[in-house]
């Protein structure tokens, strides 16, 4: 909704809006006054950057075991929120193969040992949960989704140190390794439901062998890559999917492209690089984006895994989420040297701000971790307790939707797979922007402010312009209508 008079070269928009005052992605009115007012935040719609892959969370164990304990309405109210038409509309998503810690146990989709051909290989373990999700959110979006799905670690009879966690895949093995990815999109296609990609390793550096867990230095993982995996997709008809190295944190992102992307031989069958949020509580490692995009500038640079970590989740307390209060997994035990790597922090901010800080340096995909957890945080089998956008409590048939949920819905429903985004100038102090333009011509421009009071701005495009005001503690999302659909 737009009030104020209508004159020739007033921008048209829609404005929704998320606050720290009660508004959830609720449309709001903007003033169009006369005359541009300081600060202005200028589109540059010839200035083209990444094509946008999506936006999304994560199929878990745990979401799935927890949303077949819910009513059949309120499992359905969850599903809607995420995939519907009328919801956040997620495009591109995560899930496990094998366990991982958010399961409800550990297992493997080849348990039996010496099984160098697989023949025992079976994903019944995922029947009764991770698939029916998988199904019900299929069955309710209108434009589809991509799943990316990674191992957290090989059955440890093909490991050295034969454990869940840590250690590393016996050279013999890697062959039925590779064998386990090609067997595991047949075994998904079978039931309906397409893979478009892999990561490697869920964290190759490890996690201090805390849970499922292997570890890979960048030239293994390259060497696995250029010659098991991607070879055995090729010979058996999956070269499609995609396969995207490294999978961990921001801080080691650029000796792990300089190794993926050294030559050609060792670049052919990476489609791009996956990394982490965590250990980015203080920046978003801008640096290390732009070097990873300059290093392969036509491959995916995708953020796939993120959540409020190492945290017990507030139960219907919409202002903790606004508040800075969480804290990330290195708040107890980082060095005094690292201590202003983990201060504490807003969560909405830190959501809000990590997604636009990541557009605004190459990425073309972000992914949330789990999109349902209880009010523990789990079901966990490390108790390993995370925070997620959508909180129930199964016994009592309740369901929490945090401000995070809208806070992810201000990108996902918003800048749709195939989005461009686009270059923009600012004079706003305290706001953060991206913006993109969709395929069906319209545009997406995300404000952040993170300010206790309001702004007001002019947004122009061309040679129009609209006056915007944003709430304090506040993420917008304004949509201008019409448009050159992309071609």
């Amino acid at each position: 909704m737009v009030i104020g008079a209508c004159k020739e070269n007033r921008l048209n928009v829609e404005v929704y809006e998320t606050s720290a005052a009660g508004n959830k992605l609720s449309p709001i009115t903007t003033l169009d006054i006369n005359g541009q007012i300081e600060p202005e935040i200028r589109l540059l719609p010839d200035k083209k950057f990444q094509t946008i892959t999506g936006f999304g969370g994560s199929f878990t164990e745990a979401s799935a075991y927890l949303l077949n304990q819910l009513s059949k309405e309120n499992r359905q109210k969850v599903i809607e929120a995420y995939f519907g038409k009328e919801g956040a509309k997620y495009s591109l998503t995560r899930t496990h193969m094998n366990s991982c810690d958010f399961s409800v146990s550990n297992y493997s989709y080849a348990p039996v040992e010496s099984d160098t051909n697989l023949e025992h290989f079976s994903i019944e373990e995922d029947r009764d949960d991770i698939i029916p999700m998988i199904k019900d959110a299929i069955a309710v979006s209108e434009d589809g989704f991509k799943i990316l799905a990674s191992p957290w670690t090989a059955p440890p009879w093909m490991k050295d140190n034969k454990d869940w966690r840590g250690g590393k895949l016996l050279p013999e093995y890697y062959d039925t390794w590779a064998l386990f990815f090609s067997k595991y999109v047949d075994a998904y296609k079978s039931e309906g439901i397409d893979i478009w990609g892999f990561t490697v390793e869920n964290e190759p550096l490890g996690n201090d062998s805390n849970w499922e867990s292997m570890h890979y230095t960048p030239d293994e993982m390259t060497a696995f890559v250029q010659n098991h995996l991607g070879p055995k997709l090729g010979a058996d008809g999956k070269g499609h999917v995609k396969i995207l190295g490294y999978d961990q944190n921001r801080e080691h992102l650029n000796e792990w492209v300089d190794e993926m992307y050294k030559d050609e031989a060792s670049s052919k069958y990476f489609s791009g690089t996956a990394i982490h949020w965590y250990a980015s509580t203080f920046e978003v490692f801008p640096e290390a984006l732009q070097y990873a995009h300059e290093k392969a500038p036509h491959k995916h640079l995708i953020q796939s895994e993120a959540c409020v970590d190492a945290q017990v989740p507030e139960w219907k307390d919409d202002a903790w989420y606004w508040s800075k209060e969480a804290t990330d997994w290195g708040w107890d035990w980082a060095p005094e040297d690292q201590k202003h790597m983990h201060p504490k922090y807003v969560p909405v901010y830190r959501y809000a701000r990590d997604i636009i800080g990541c557009l605004n340096n190459w990425v073309d995909g972000w992914i949330d971790w789990n999109m349902v957890l209880d009010r523990q945080g789990g079901p966990n089998w490390f108790k390993n307790w995370c925070v997620a956008p959508v909180l129930v409590d199964p016994e009592a048939d309740e369901v929490y939707f945090t401000p995070l949920y809208h806070t992810m819905a201000h990108f996902s429903k918003f800048i749709r797979p195939g989005a461009q985004r686009i270059g923009h100038e600012m004079n706003a102090d305290g706001l953060l922007v991206t913006a993109a333009k969709n395929p069906d011509g319209t545009f997406a421009v995300v404000v952040l402010n993170q300010e206790e009071v309001p702004k007001s701005f002019t947004l122009s495009l061309d040679d129009e312009s609209i006056q915007i005001n944003i709430s304090g503690k506040a993420l917008q999302t304004i949509i201008i209508p019409g448009g050159t659909p992309e071609a």
